[in-house]
């Protein structure tokens, strides 16, 4: 249709209802729905244009305009508000096993009289969610008034506040009767509270004064709607979920008609209040009980916090004839899930070593009844976490275990601490094997450096070091070494070469209880037979001469995969010279990133790793396999380009470079002939006498690795091809191994840690230490997109 340009324009009263309108509709799509029809960028230039008219002209502003959800004036007070309509409490089942769904309909049944031949009865199955109630009344389709529960008969007025809550509608369609009270819960989900809780550490940290981190939930949505400071109260995410109804206009004066509880809520749903997606029906007490199990299996993942769930009766006339007893509905019950959270106190805190080496400090409780089990420790995740939860032996704390989730400290209750104990502090070494324990930086876990010899990773170590990838030692799985480590046959990845096939036999392999058909039980026992174990061993005597690379894998250092294990033995050619490196040589390998490196010295420096490889050595005879052919040479610019001098870049050590092109040679210049091409050389002599560079240098010398003047770099512009990638994180549309696979179609090189001569950082969500190294390093990032397109510039399919 063609538009009328000589139309008149809206008067500023037209235009302001006109974006009224379209912004509750358009709010109503996207928080109750979850259906946007419009940009965010499209809904915000509605909202500034409304928010300029009525800013122009004041007496525009009506109580309903979307403008009065970011908070009005600081109240001194809340107003007290009688409830016409009661906020009755509902009786709660004590039963937390699904049988008190049964309780209930039983009792029901019993109080209308019904007989086991009679139907079953109908009910409403809902979530109890855990927040504040809320009662809204609506006249003329605006909400007027938003009321807290408070005893049930008297409440507080919290009107400005609950106005901040995006998904409570501030206008009813047309259809709506002239007076409406929904009834409620406020609440505020988990990764708004996660923000919220972030926001407040970031203030904290910055010095703010009188703030502070909420303890769940519950408490910060109470919190947000009792301010008195709408202004604060519109910073903190709110949600709303309507349950119920108070007052309403009757069905003779123009209200609507229910017959049911099920359709009052859909119908609620239809006026633009969010309703539970999970409220189901439900036909006898089996419908109920399976409801409780359903919810109570998929409770951890909903995406806001319940304590239980709530049956009620769906046919409102039978609700009539139930009536209620001591002011409570005979017609609803809540049944409640075990409690999550609880008291109790921290006797103290230990430190374990878990299978990879991590350090985790795990508080010691009183014991404990919480989420169904009785709770005896919790863990404190790390050391950071302990410290800024602040928790100390003595101190009283909430513990919350939801589900299978290992429990947790959640908050220490400052009040209750008595004294002044130590803050806790990750100890300097391992409390399993007295190994030294490292943080690698921008990491927030210790580990213990001692992989090869600590006895809390050794079923770890052994698995990884016999595995397909490593010393593919055929037989070897999980259940064979777990036996074997019980029988403290072994005990480091030594252990396998000293195995004999004449001590194997008769062996315990497996014990496990069977049933004869008289249904007695009795054990089964699986020996190892002398075949097998001629087998096991012939296996072990294969690997003896596995390549220096599949050993290198095999010893489980941190960092360390199939790709850099086989750079490391091309690099060195021989176990031994390995052992001899320092960091400043391990940074000499193209491809080789500073956090790699430091693992790798770290791995070695440890004394018990130091000798358990060692030992290792008198049985293994590495034999490189072709394609593995060793290093001949480095480039003299990679040396120089790892030197930290200060006014010293790139284009000077390029300068060096071709007038000394190897170190031997700018290291034998006199003071005079470098004094004739400036400074800079100087310092690049007195950096490469230190000893740390003298120690690589004799190392590459022994090697027997030479020089090269130029590095050769002809990358293309477009595409991989020729580039150095490294990927950390996770991919949405394809997995790690697809995109290196795919990376290396395009001709480009799939690194395994982050150096100087990295060309560029794949980063997907949960990135880790890489990104971290690529950040410092200036490499350039790019996401999974970014990816996808130099793909395609490289002219490789996906």
């Amino acid at each position: 249709m063609t538009p009328d340009l000589f139309a008149a324009e809206p008067s500023p009263a037209e235009r302001a209802a006109q974006l009224r309108a379209q912004l509750h509709h358009h709010a109503h799509r996207y928080y109750t729905l979850d259906d946007p029809e419009i940009p965010d960028a499209e809904y915000d230039r509605l909202f500034r244009e409304l928010q300029s008219i009525e800013a122009a002209h004041p007496e525009l502003l009506t109580s309903d305009s979307p403008t009065q959800r970011v908070g009005g004036r600081v109240l001194d007070a809340f107003t007290p508000v009688r409830h016409r309509v009661p906020m009755l409490s509902i009786n709660t089942e004590t039963d937390t096993e699904p049988s008190g769904a049964r309780n209930f309909d039983t009792r029901v049944r019993r109080a209308l009289g019904l007989v086991e031949a009679d139907a079953p009865v109908d009910f409403v199955a809902e979530l109890k969610f855990d927040g504040l109630a809320m009662s809204l009344r609506y006249e003329g389709g605006v909400l007027v008034q938003a009321a807290t529960r408070g005893d049930g008969e008297v409440g507080e007025e919290v009107t400005t506040n609950v106005r901040t809550i995006a998904q409570v509608p501030l206008r009813l369609p047309a259809a709506a009767p002239p007076v409406l009270e929904v009834r409620g819960e406020v609440y505020m989900r988990r990764d708004d509270f996660d923000a919220l809780n972030d926001k407040q550490r970031a203030k904290i940290a910055a010095g703010a004064k009188g703030e502070k981190t909420f303890v769940n939930p519950r408490n910060a949505a109470a919190g947000a709607v009792r301010q008195l400071d709408s202004g604060i109260a519109a910073q903190r995410p709110l949600s709303f979920f309507a349950y119920g109804l108070g007052e309403i206009t009757p069905p003779d004066q123009g209200g609507p008609a229910f017959e049911s509880h099920f359709e009052l809520l859909m119908q609620l749903k239809a006026w633009g209040f969010p309703v539970a997606e999970q409220t189901a029906l439900c036909r006898g007490a089996d419908a109920l009980v399976e409801f409780h199990q359903h919810i109570g299996a998929s409770r951890d993942q909903l995406p806001y916090d319940i304590d239980g769930v709530v049956y009620k009766v769906n046919s409102l006339a039978l609700q009539r004839q139930l009536g209620f007893v001591t002011r409570e509905p005979r017609w609803a019950v809540a049944h409640k899930y075990p409690a999550q959270e609880q008291l109790t106190t921290v006797l103290a805190i230990d430190v374990q070593v878990g299978r990879t080496g991590k350090l985790t400090p795990v508080a010691k409780l009183a014991p404990v009844f919480v989420g169904g089990v009785t709770v005896t420790n919790a863990t404190l995740h790390n050391e950071d976490e302990a410290r800024r939860k602040d928790v100390r032996v003595g101190d009283t704390v909430i513990v919350r275990r939801a589900g299978d989730v290992i429990p947790e400290v959640v908050s220490v209750l400052l009040d209750k601490r008595v004294g002044d104990p130590m803050p806790f502090t990750m100890p300097h070494t391992c409390p399993v094997c007295g190994s030294t324990s490292v943080r690698e930086e921008g990491e927030v876990d210790y580990r213990c450096s001692g992989g090869l010899f600590c006895s809390a990773q050794r079923k770890q170590a052994l698995v990884h070091f016999a595995g397909r990838q490593a010393m593919d030692m055929e037989g070897f799985g999980e259940e064979i070494i777990d036996r074997f480590v019980e029988a403290e046959k072994l005990s480091t990845v030594v252990d396998f070469f000293r195995l004999n096939s004449d001590a194997l036999v008769g062996f315990v392999l497996r014990e496990e209880p069977f049933v004869y058909k008289s249904g007695s039980a009795q054990t089964k026992v699986v020996k190892i037979q002398k075949e097998l174990a001629k087998k096991l061993v012939a296996s072990v005597e294969k690997s003896r001469t596995r390549p220096l690379r599949r050993v290198i894998f095999g010893l489980g250092i941190r960092h360390v995969g199939e790709t850099t294990a086989r750079d490391l033995a091309r690099f060195f050619g021989t176990m031994e010279r390995l052992l001899k490196a320092n960091l400043e040589t391990l940074l000499l390998i193209e491809n080789l990133g500073l956090t790699t490196a430091r693992s790798i010295v770290e791995f070695f420096a440890e004394k018990h790793n130091r000798k358990v490889v060692l030992e290792l050595l008198k049985e293994l005879s590495p034999q490189e396999q072709p394609g593995n052919e060793p290093v001949q040479s480095i480039p003299f610019f990679r040396l120089l380009s790892e030197l930290s001098i200060k006014g010293i870049g790139m284009v000077t050590f390029k300068q060096v470079v071709t007038s000394y092109p190897t170190p031997q040679k700018l290291l034998e210049a006199g003071d005079a002939d470098l004094l004739l091409v400036g400074s800079p050389p100087m310092k690049i002599c007195d950096e490469l006498r230190k000893a740390k560079w003298q120690i690589a240098l004799q190392l590459v010398n022994e090697i027997g690795l030479s020089w090269q003047i130029e590095e050769g770099e002809n990358a293309p512009q477009l595409g991989l091809a020729g580039k150095t990638i490294v990927i950390t994180g996770s991919m949405e549309s394809m997995s790690r191994e697809r995109a290196k696979e795919l990376a290396e179609i395009s001709g480009a090189k799939v690194a395994g840690s982050v150096s100087r001569k990295t060309d560029l950082v794949l980063a997907g969500p949960r990135a880790g230490s890489k990104l971290a190294d690529a950040i410092k390093l200036g490499v350039h990032v790019i996401d999974e997109v970014a990816f996808l397109k130099l793909l395609a510039d490289s002219g490789v399919e996906i």
